[in-house]
C-alpha cells in the first residue's frame, strides 16, 4: 500500500495524503526516494542529511569502538570478565529508560521550535529537561547502587561473575547523573541540528576511557590493577569529562540554545506536560525494550559463561553497526521535526525517504564486512586459550545472522527516528512491545530450550523480532498519520 503525497507547499498537511496505489509501487517507494518538491534541490537535501549524519556517525562509531576496546581489554582477563560486564548492560539501560524517553520528547520539541524559529520556547524545553533529569538521576543512582548485586544476580550471574559484575555496576551508578545530564545536552543539540559538539565531547570522553582502561585494568604506569572495576572507573571518568564539556557548550550559547546562570529552573508544568506527551510513550517503549532484553539475556546466560561471553562479544560488534541506523535516525528525527515545525510535511516525506536510502546503502557495506571478516574480528576479543576457540566458533556462526539483519535493522531504526521526530512515539512503543517484549524472549526460549539450538537459537529469536518490527514500522510510516500529530 502506498500513500501518494501531493508535494505542493501551498496546500495544507491534510491534503498531502492521497489514496491507495498498487503494492509493487509501494515497494518501489520503499527503495527509491520520493519526488522532490520544486523548491527543494536534491543536492541540498543530501548535503543537509550528510551535515547532520557524519558527526553523529563518527560519534557513535567512536563510542562503539571505545566499547569494543573496553571489551577487548577486559577479555584478556578471561571469559568470566566479559560475562561480568555483559550482565550489567541491561540493568543499566533499564535505569536509563526514563531519561532516554524524556530525551526523545526534548529532541522532538526543540526541533519543532527550531523549525518555527521560537528560540525562547526551545530554551524552556532545555531547562525543564535538565531540571527533571538532575532530580531523577540522583534518586535512581542511589537506588541502583544499593540494588546492584540483586540486579546482576537476577540477570543470571554465576559464582565467578557475581562479585565483579556487582562492583562494575556500583561504580557505574556513581557516575549515573553525569551520564544522564550529558545525554540531555546531546538530545537538545540534535534537535537544532548540531551534532558536531556532541561528537567532540564524546570523542574526548572515549579517548579518556581507553587511556584509563590501560592504566586501571592492568595496573600500568604505577596505577593499581583493578581489573573489571578499573574498566568501570575509566568509563565513569570519561562520562564526567563529557558532562563538563557539554555544560560549557550549552552555557556558551553558540548553537541556538543557551543556558544562563540567571535562568529560572522552576518547574514549568505546562512545558513538562508537553515533553511528557511525547516522552511518555517513549518511556514505555524503553521500559518494554529493556525488560524484554533482560528476559532474553537470562535465556542466553543459561547457556553458560563461555556461550554468554561469545554472545557479548557479538553484541559488542553488532553495536558498531548501530551507528549507521542511529546516525540516520537522528537525521530523520531532526529534519522531520523541523520540517513539520515549518508546516512543510512534504519536506518531511522527502527527508525521510532520502535518509532511509542512504542508511540502506551503508548497511549493505557493513553486512559485507561482517560476512568476510566476522571471525577475525571476534578473535580480537580473546586471549588465545581453549575458551577462546569456543568463543570464536560460536561467534562466527552468529555473525552470519548479524550480517543478514543489517538492512532490516537500519530501515527500522531510521523509520522509528522519523516517527519520533513527528511526535508519533505511541506507535514505536507498540512495535517495541510486540517485538522485544513478546516475540524475542519467547522465540529465544523456544529455540534454546525446546529445539536446543544453543546460542544460534537465541539469535534466531532476535532475528524474528527484527523482521516483525521492520514490517510494522514500514507500514506505520506509509500510513502517514504522523503528519497530523501536534506536539
Amino acid at each position: 500500500m502506498e500513500l501518494v503525497i501531493e508535494l505542493n507547499e501551498h496546500e495544507s498537511a491534510s491534503k498531502n495524503i492521497n489514496a491507495l496505489a498498487h503494492p509493487l509501487t509501494a515497494l518501489k517507494k520503499f527503495i527509491m526516494p520520493a519526488p522532490t518538491p520544486v523548491d527543494m534541490n536534491k543536492r541540498e537535501i543530501n548535503r543537509r542529511i550528510f551535515t547532520i549524519a557524519w558527526p553523529s556517525a563518527i560519534e557513535l562509531l567512536l563510542t562503539s569502538l571505545a566499547s569494543m576496546v573496553d571489551m577487548m581489554m577486559v577479555g584478556q582477563l578471561g571469559a568470566w570478565a566479559i560475562s561480568s560486564i555483559g550482565l550489567t548492560t541491561q540493568p543499566k539501560f533499564v535505569l536509563l529508560a526514563i531519561f532516554l524517553a524524556l530525551n526523545s520528547g526534548a529532541t522532538a520539541m526543540v526541533a519543532r521550535f527550531r523549525g518555527a524559529d521560537d528560540q525562547e520556547s526551545a530554551n524552556a524545553v532545555v531547562r525543564q529537561s535538565i531540571l527533571i533529569t538532575a532530580a531523577l538521576s540522583l534518586v535512581i543512582a542511589v537506588i541502583g547502587y544499593f540494588t546492584s548485586e540483586w540486579m546482576v544476580s537476577f540477570m543470571g550471574a554465576q559464582e565467578d561473575t557475581l562479585l565483579p559484575a556487582t562492583q562494575y555496576l556500583q561504580v557505574q551508578m556513581m557516575g549515573f547523573p553525569f551520564m544522564a545530564l550529558t545525554m540531555v545536552a546531546t538530545a537538545v543539540l540534535r534537535g537544532v541540528g548540531n551534532t558536531r559538539v556532541s561528537m567532540i565531547y564524546n570523542l574526548v570522553a572515549n579517548v579518556s576511557n581507553v587511556l584509563f582502561n590501560y592504566l586501571l585494568i592492568f595496573g600500568n604506569w604505577g596505577f593499581p590493577a583493578l581489573g573489571v572495576a578499573g574498566a568501570s572507573i575509566a568509563t565513569v571518568m570519561g562520562q564526567v569529562l563529557a558532562f563538563f564539556m557539554a555544560a560549557i557548550a550549552l552555557m556558551r550559547g553558540k548553537h541556538y540554545i543557551r543556558i544562563r546562570r540567571t535562568d529560572s529552573f522552576k518547574p514549568d508544568f505546562s512545558m513538562i506536560k508537553r515533553i511528557a506527551k511525547i516522552g511518555g510513550p517513549a518511556m514505555l517503549e524503553q521500559a518494554v525494550m529493556r525488560i524484554g532484553m533482560m528476559l532474553y539475556v537470562r535465556t542466553v546466560a543459561s547457556l553458560g559463561t563461555v556461550a554468554y561471553a561469545s554472545h557479548n562479544v557479538v553484541m559488542s560488534i553488532m553495536n558498531l553497526s548501530f551507528m549507521n541506523g542511529q546516525a540516520f535516525s537522528i537525521v530523520a528525527t531532526t529534519l522531520i521535526g523541523q520540517s513539520l515545525g515549518r508546516q512543510r510535511p512534504d519536506e518531511a516525506w522527502v527527508y525521510a525517504r532520502y535518509t532511509r536510502r542512504m542508511g540502506m546503502i551503508v548497511s549493505i557495506i557493513i553486512a559485507t564486512v561482517f560476512l568476510i571478516f566476522g571471525k577475525q574480528i571476534i578473535g580480537l576479543y580473546t586471549a588465545g586459550d581453549a575458551e577462546a576457540e569456543e568463543i570464536i566458533r560460536m561467534g562466527a556462526e552468529v555473525m552470519l545472522i548479524v550480517a543478514a539483519l543489517q538492512p532490516l535493522q537500519s530501515s527500522q531504526m531510521i523509520l522509528n527516528g522519523a516517527l519520533r521526530g513527528a511526535g508519533d512515539t505511541r506507535s514505536t512503543a507498540m512495535v517495541m512491545f510486540v517485538g522485544v517484549m513478546i516475540i524475542r524472549p519467547l522465540a529465544a526460549h523456544a529455540f534454546v530450550n525446546w529445539l536446543h539450538w544453543g546460542l544460534v537459537g537465541a539469535w534466531c529469536g532476535m532475528a524474528l523480532d527484527q523482521i516483525v518490527r521492520s514490517a510494522f514500522s514500514f507500514i506505520r510510516f506509509q500510513m502517514g498519520k504522523w503528519v497530523h500529530i501536534r506536539v
